[in-house]
């Protein structure tokens, strides 16, 4: 049984051997690898990614990062592609197919199939002299020294290799599509991470009660508000614009710096000048501001006017903070 101290060296080594075969890759990014950028950038057609075995598991997570960033992608598996699914491929779809050898049984009876079709394909091999980097259009090296697998069998620094070029393409052609967190958003609305890039102010306040005295409201009715609308808070207003704001525990100090507090008004007790947010501001620029200030709640206002109260816990509550 291996010792704790040796699990934590293999660990090490495996992380060391992955990282030295990335860092190695930048050697081989060159003109074949901006013309493959190109040719999916100008495409008329999709892009199809084909693979076998962990290729394949490769393929399908490269076709996933292209699609949420603004390049559609359809995965293609090799096997299943020469026993029927080739028909996916149409007029003008540029395909890439992984394989480190580039020389499986598979790939050899795909290739020319789809080089019949008239389609450019692509590889991402780790051997530009294989069967595949030699019948390909374009070829991304994807050569490692040597597998983390200390029997240098097991697919692991290849795969990481794969993967890490398939970032590479996803991320140049993000760029020239001018892929912008806003287009982000619209591929991933779900989960904290969709919310964090389109919920605003106003979606936060729209099922939320709408705390607001006015300056001269007696801190009886000051209490009332905050306590019957359960945000922590009320507006200040007068003539329907935000003066100050009341939380509790501004009610608190009061409580503590004053023991006759009947005659007291909403003014007497308000922080003037409160930090506030429009409708449209996103909720991640709420959450900044409220960490920055250190506090829980802040006022929303809409064209100069109050609209409404967010607190720390709406943020919580939609995965926010």
């Amino acid at each position: 049984m291996k010792s704790e101290n040796s699990i934590i060296e293999i660990a090490k080594h495996t992380i060391i051997t992955e990282s030295d075969a990335i860092a190695n890759l930048i050697n081989y990014v060159g003109e074949s690898f901006e013309n493959s950028v190109k040719l999916i950038h100008n495409s008329n057609g999709r892009l199809i990614i084909t693979g076998i075995g962990k290729s394949a598991i490769v393929a399908n997570k490269i076709v996933a990062t292209l699609n949420s960033t603004g390049t559609p992608s359809i995965f293609m598996h090799a096997a299943d592609a020469i026993h029927g699914d080739l028909g996916i491929v149409q007029k003008d779809d540029v395909i890439i197919c992984i394989s480190n050898s580039g020389n499986t049984p598979e790939i050899k009876v795909l290739v020319p199939l789809i080089k019949n079709y008239g389609n450019k394909i692509i590889a991402i091999t780790g051997n530009v002299d294989s069967f595949l980097g030699q019948e390909a259009d374009h070829v991304l090296s994807s050569y490692i020294e040597k597998e983390a697998c200390p029997n240098n069998l097991a697919p692991t620094s290849s795969t990481t290799a794969q993967m890490v070029i398939g970032d590479a393409l996803a991320v140049c052609l993000l760029s020239l599509n001018d892929f912008s967190s806003k287009d982000f958003a619209k591929y991933h609305p779900g989960g904290a991470l969709g919310k964090k890039l389109y919920l605003r102010a106003s979606d936060l306040i729209a099922k939320n009660e709408k705390p607001q005295v006015n300056s001269t409201s007696s801190v009886k009715d000051v209490i009332v508000e905050i306590s019957q609308k359960r945000l922590g808070a009320t507006a200040v207003l007068e003539n329907d614009k935000i003066v100050g704001v009341i939380t509790d525990g501004d009610i608190r100090r009061m409580l503590k710096d004053s023991n006759d507090f009947s005659n007291l008004i909403a003014s007497d007790i308000m922080s003037s000048d409160p930090k506030s947010i429009t409708t449209d501001a996103m909720a991640v620029d709420v959450l900044e501001i409220m960490e920055s200030h250190n506090i829980s709640q802040i006022l929303v206002t809409e064209n100069d006017n109050y609209a409404g109260v967010v607190h720390l816990h709406d943020l919580i509550k939609e995965g926010i903070f």
